[in-house]
């Protein structure tokens, strides 16, 4: 059994997590944000400008493709040797990626180096985005109390929307006080090397707290079986041969979360400054940064409402919620107004704040201790690739032979059916002892000995 966590700690836990995945995503959404903006001219100057927009997210959407080997490689030794140890390695290799975009030549003086370059950092950059995600809620879930574990699990969700807060707030500073030339030439490169100072910080946090007791225990547990010669299995292969519905379900559910999020924070960067709609880079950078305010703000709430009613209904009300938004977000967007903008994105957020709040500890509540760190990466990470990794690239493409956002609509409602239909086939997992899952459990074991355990805290 494993002992109760303090408050104290809970809140030292919640705070490292949370900063850790803030400059996290603050790395990752940087690169997505200069893509749509400068990368196009800086690293492909000879192309036509959508063309150019098109390969700058060509290589956003590398970052993608490692983000499934990164949740392989450290969900395997995070659930070998546990969450705290690779969390920090998550840390250092995104932030030194990051720095060193900063300091990259261009295609001016390079030549073709440059983009190759940048593909390389980028490829870095997912990789250490795969691992960091599992490591993170799972910290905060098998530290937290039972009955609020929606509601802690958010918190490291809302270093999304605060590390989009961050990397939007930076730049649309530095676009407001710099010349257009001035942000080309140097202006973009300070954003990515204040990713230093954020990676210390968030080192420093993440040092003090301490491994998941929920880890700790399963931990002995697995070493008593070695010592009688009980051989276990490599978390990966225990993963798809007993949780492998629940990897299905996972890959489903971020469907319409993560496609739905690109095209609202960095596809919209695009769609509004483009000669269709013709807002200014300001606007748009303005626009996404009052909105992520929001979205900080609602996840915890949606945590907490996971935690009375369910993940599923939440969940569900996110997916059918974006999907019924899509044609509204892009009609919005047409007016030309900052006010209609604003509203289109913000409200985009709010639906997509429902999926991912619950997600943390819905996802962690579908897999055993020894295979949850895999298993919530695997599921997590992998529909990914599929999923946010071309979702601004596929909707560039569509507004560039469509000249329409019509089919840009269809594509996320599609994603949206096919949320709804992996939600709506899971179990529901509110009640489960994280503790008391075992390998291949179908019995939805209650919460009764952890809640007491937390009552008792």
């Amino acid at each position: 059994m494993a002992p109760p966590t303090s408050p104290g700690s809970l809140r030292r836990v919640v705070a490292a997590s949370l900063i850790g995945t803030t400059i996290e995503w603050y790395d990752f959404f940087l690169y997505g944000s200069a893509a749509a903006l400068v990368f196009n001219k800086l690293f492909f100057p000879d192309s036509d400008p959508l063309v150019g927009t098109l390969l700058s997210f060509l290589t956003y959407a590398v970052g993608f493709a490692a983000r499934p080997i990164g949740a392989l490689v450290f969900g395997h030794y995070g659930d070998r040797l546990g969450r705290k140890k690779l969390l920090i390695l998550s840390l250092l290799l995104m932030g030194g990626a990051t720095c060193a975009i900063g300091l990259l030549p261009t295609h001016a003086t390079v030549g073709s180096a440059a983009p190759v370059l940048l593909t390389a950092l980028r490829l870095v950059q997912g990789f250490a985005l795969g691992g960091e995600w599992g490591g993170a809620v799972l910290l905060v879930s098998e530290h937290g109390d039972a009955r609020r574990r929606g509601f802690w699990a958010s918190w490291p969700q809302t270093g999304a929307p605060a590390g989009q807060l961050l990397a939007t707030g930076v730049l649309s500073a530095l676009t407001g006080l710099l010349s257009e030339g001035s942000f080309e030439s140097w202006g973009w490169r300070v954003p990515f090397l204040l990713s230093g100072v954020l990676v210390l910080v968030g080192l420093w946090i993440r040092l003090s707290v301490d491994e998941s007791p929920v880890f700790k225990a399963a931990l002995a547990q697995a070493e008593a079986r070695k010592s009688a010669d009980v051989a276990e299995k490599m978390p990966l292969v225990a993963v798809l041969r007993h949780h492998w519905r629940d990897v299905l379900v996972a890959m489903g559910a971020r469907m319409a979360e993560n496609i739905s999020y690109y095209v609202i924070t960095a596809f919209v960067l695009v769609y509004a400054t483009s000669d269709h709609v013709g807002l200014g880079k300001q606007t748009a950078l303005n626009a996404v940064l009052i909105a992520s305010a929001v979205h900080f703000v609602t996840i915890p709430a949606w945590g907490a409402l996971s935690d009375r009613i369910g993940r599923r209904p939440v969940y569900l009300l996110g997916a059918v919620g974006v999907g019924a938004w899509a044609f509204p977000f892009f009609a919005l967007i047409d007016t030309e107004g900052f006010g209609a903008l604003l509203l289109a994105v913000t409200v985009g957020l709010v639906f997509h704040g429902a999926m991912y709040a619950p997600q943390a500890a819905f996802f962690s509540e579908m897999f055993a201790t020894r295979m949850r760190y895999s298993g919530a990466s695997i599921g997590a990470q992998f529909s990914s690739v599929a999923a946010g990794a071309p979702a601004p690239l596929i909707a560039t493409a569509l507004l560039a032979d469509y000249d329409s956002a019509t089919p840009i609509a269809l594509y996320v409602i599609a994603a949206a059916l096919l949320t709804v239909v992996a939600v709506g086939a899971a179990k529901e997992t509110r009640e489960r002892d994280l503790a008391a899952i075992r390998p291949g459990d179908d019995d939805e074991p209650r919460a009764a000995s952890e809640a007491s355990r937390s009552a008792s805290a």
